[in-house]
């Protein structure tokens, strides 16, 4: 069967709405007995309980299926060292895990199968995967790939990837195949730029990948990712892409934390008075713990020994006691910042005749035991973009990023119920029983109400923090 190369809806073996849990890389890193994917069957009962039917992954493409010999039978993985990480999200891992990553990665696909799951496929390895193996050769032969060729090879090797679950019979299970993660914020935005910014620069190159994809594998749709979404240049989105995917963290006060206390501040002027007034009581000096991590693990992940330093030791209490003291400033701008992402997204998938979903949200990156995202603050705002979501007829969404086995927030079942329930109804049926189409609704595109607080407080630049300067992507 052939499907054409781009449509509003998506194929009619996919779910009409798509409810996203972000597994990413952490399915493989986190399987020692107590964390949280040591018994894949149970991290998909619980998704499916959530109201889950979607699962985002780091498929390992190159690793699993690139030109190399690296022996995937028996990868032994690792944590960054010592306790670093220990407070960091998605670097919390044990570590000492054995694993044959493919048969692995065949165990997933047939678990999603039994649970009735989609699985979005996408890689990692140029910004954070290789740096939990144990040692650097995942991470040497991806750097070895001249910069103008990675995303060819992403591409080359996501086929021999979808090749290989067709052979396994799962391949009905993929919902989208995207190039890699975050491009914009990863090591593919190493080729020559010539003057333009990223997106431009990598546009043919994505285009190429997606072409791969597309005439060897027609009948999976494909689509590249944005961590930090063109949304005022969107002609700079490959024409060929199938999948409105982004990602939107609007940060907002969050930021506004991250410049005063230089969050992501390198010595000599880290760590600054402000953040040591936030660190936990008996935090090490940064000099002592800023070595503890190898070179070329800090490169493949490209987290900072200044950011590790801070996540694992502030005080959480007093990091969410900032965000909430300072929040009124910056509540409605953010509401704002995530209204107007949406809708211009919106408007280019209804433009472009595709599906838009979105991957990853909503205010930004946070230490691990940090609970604002996931407290009463952020459940409204949560609540408030999956509405926006729904209201635009987007085709997936997700209650949050920390929505996810990983993350302290998987434990409020009743959350993501809620809200995924009410993504899973827009896309149901009326008493014809024919599904809703997953195409952008013709809902008016003005915002929704904002409350009364004044914008001018709060400028819309300043809930649109990023993370260009965090190292590389959503970890």
């Amino acid at each position: 069967m052939t499907r054409a190369t781009r449509s509003p809806h998506p194929p009619a073996h996919l779910p009409p709405r798509l409810t996203l849990s972000l597994w990413d890389f952490s399915w493989y890193t986190r399987t020692m007995p107590g964390e949280p994917f040591h018994d894949l069957g149970r991290a998909f009962d619980e998704a499916v309980e959530r109201g889950c039917n979607t699962v985002r992954i780091c498929a390992a493409p190159l690793l699993l299926f690139g030109d190399h010999s690296i022996d995937t039978s028996q990868l032994r993985f690792s944590n960054m060292g010592g306790d670093v990480g220990r407070g960091t999200r998605w670097y919390d891992a044990v570590g000492g895990a054995v694993l044959d990553l493919r048969a692995r990665l065949v165990e997933l696909f047939r678990q999603a199968a039994a649970h009735d799951v989609v699985v979005i496929v996408s890689s990692w390895e140029y910004q954070q995967s290789p740096a939990f193996l144990s040692d650097s050769s995942w991470h040497d032969m991806l750097t070895a790939i001249p910069p103008t060729e990675r995303h060819e090879a992403l591409a080359r090797a996501e086929s021999r990837l979808i090749a290989f679950l067709e052979a396994e019979g799962l391949a009905d299970r993929i919902a989208y195949v995207e190039v890699h993660n975050e491009v914009d914020l990863s090591r593919l935005d190493e080729v020559p730029a010539e003057g333009l910014d990223t997106f431009w620069a990598q546009k043919p190159y994505l285009t190429a990948a997606l072409e791969i994809l597309q005439a060897e594998h027609p009948d999976v749709l494909s689509t590249v990712c944005y961590g930090i979404p063109p949304y005022l240049d969107l002609d700079s989105v490959p024409e060929n892409a199938q999948v409105a995917h982004v990602h939107f963290y609007v940060y907002g006060v969050l930021a506004a934390l991250e410049e005063w206390a230089g969050v992501r501040a390198e010595p000599p002027v880290f760590p600054s008075a402000e953040l040591k007034s936030l660190l936990r009581e008996g935090a090490p000096e940064f000099d002592a713990v800023a070595h503890a991590v190898e070179p070329w693990r800090l490169a493949a992940t490209g987290i900072s020994p200044s950011m590790f330093y801070a996540y694992d030791r502030v005080d959480p209490v007093a990091w969410d006691a900032w965000l909430y003291s300072h929040y009124g400033r910056y509540e409605v701008a953010m509401r704002e910042a995530i209204d107007v992402r949406l809708r211009a997204v919106a408007t280019w998938a209804r433009r472009r005749g595709v599906p838009a979903v979105v991957g990853e949200g909503w205010i930004g990156y946070t230490p691990l035991e940090a609970e604002f995202e996931d407290g009463p603050a952020g459940q409204v705002l949560a609540g408030y973009a999956v509405q926006r979501c729904i209201d635009l007829g987007y085709w997936g969404t997700l209650v949050g990023s920390n929505s996810a086995p990983q993350h302290p927030g998987w434990s409020n079942v009743e959350l993501q119920r809620r809200l995924n329930g009410l993504v899973l109804a827009s896309g149901e049926t009326g008493e014809t029983g024919e599904t809703g189409p997953a195409t952008l609704s013709s809902a008016p595109l003005g915002s929704a109400p904002l409350g009364s607080a004044p914008l001018g407080s709060a400028p819309l630049s300043s809930a649109s923090g990023t993370r260009a300067e965090s190292g590389r992507g959503s970890a």
